[in-house]
């Protein structure tokens, strides 16, 4: 897939705002810090698109952009930063929950995991969680080029035992780098893939 055009389009808290012209929406999110900007900024070929911040817990509202003139990238919040407060962690909570619940263009979610941590409990009840809505998504292991290929080796076999202890299939999963635009092709082939389908493509 080749983006020739990746625009900025709305960002709010409440999904009743979200846009109405009914194109497939692809969200993506992810424990806070887990590189979820960076990813969108470099999926997209546009630097700063999504805004990247060494601070996590940043991205606090749900962000469109619109790819092609034709589908959605949603830049969903981070889950589980402690240091938002309960207050605030159950405020985001309930920005997540009400899109994944409501938002009928929600074609695919792509669960982003920091791949240089074992499996994190945060995660996988997040993960089970998807399963039990019956939420279609996909799994991206993020910051491949931060460990070396023995321990994302460990760690994704890791996260792959502790969720068929619950899954009788697993999802779709992606190894990425931002900084060296690994796995690039294949998520938007991926995305590519089921928009060819709902349009009939083969």
């Amino acid at each position: 897939m080749i983006i020739k055009k990746a625009t900025f389009v709305i960002s709010n808290t409440d999904v009743s705002l979200c846009p109405k012209d009914g194109r497939p929406e692809y969200a993506f999110i992810g424990r806070s810090n887990v590189g979820k900007s960076s990813l969108i900024n470099m999926l997209t070929g546009v630097k700063g698109l999504a805004l990247t911040s060494s601070t996590p817990g940043k991205t606090q509202l749900i962000n469109h952009f619109l790819i092609n003139d034709a589908w959605y990238i949603v830049d969903l919040p981070g889950y589980g930063y402690a240091q938002r407060g309960k207050k605030g962690r159950e405020k985001i909570q309930q920005i997540i929950d009400v899109y994944l619940d409501k938002r009928e263009e929600l074609t695919c979610l792509f669960v982003l995991l920091d791949c240089r941590h074992e499996p994190q409990k945060i995660d996988l009840e997040f993960i089970n969680q998807l399963g039990e809505s019956g939420i279609p998504f996909a799994v991206i292991f993020t910051k491949t080029d931060k460990i070396s290929q023995s321990k994302l080796n460990e760690n994704v076999t890791k996260y792959k035992t502790k969720l068929m202890e619950t899954w009788d299939e697993l999802p779709p999963v992606f190894y990425t780098s931002a900084e060296h635009k690994k796995g690039r092709e294949e998520v938007l082939g991926y995305i590519e893939g089921i928009n060819d389908t709902a349009h009939g493509k083969r």
